[in-house]
């Protein structure tokens, strides 16, 4: 496993961004957990069966853990390409299914969907973590 600057960027960028917003949300209120939990429904319909604290504490280790993972230089940049790209899978679905997040296009945000739109770029950053290649060594 070599070391690339570019691929270190990319996951110190996005592993503390996310790291950062799990521990904010160690102490998530019930009231802002259930407004997280209902926007996550429109995905994933088995949140609903949780209490919205056990969804916040939830989702608040989920994303500690995903950001520690993908700092930790231990873990390989593919490996922590695809859990990126996981995670950033169901923020990009939650955004495209939430209502009043889109423009009549569906893509482009409205003011509401802005915040939510920047979970673009964390899949645009697992991909590159993904698909980086290696030069291959010059033969003379």
């Amino acid at each position: 496993m070599g070391f690339s600057i570019s691929n270190a960027a990319l996951r110190l960028v996005s592993g503390a961004f996310i790291l950062n917003s799990g521990i904010g949300k160690l102490k998530i209120t019930p009231e802002h957990a259930a407004g997280l939990q209902s926007a996550a429904q429109q995905v994933f319909p088995q949140v609903a069966a949780w209490k919205p604290e056990q969804f916040g504490s939830r989702l608040a280790y989920t994303e500690v853990a995903l950001g520690a993972f993908i700092l930790a230089p231990f873990v390989s940049s593919r490996l922590a390409g695809l859990a990126l790209g996981g995670f950033s899978g169901g923020l990009v679905a939650t955004y495209l299914k939430s209502p009043g997040m889109t423009e009549q296009d569906g893509i482009r945000p409205t003011s509401a969907g802005t915040a939510m739109a920047k979970d673009f770029w964390l899949a645009g950053i697992s991909l590159a973590l993904l698909f980086h290649r290696k030069k291959s060594p010059q033969k003379d």
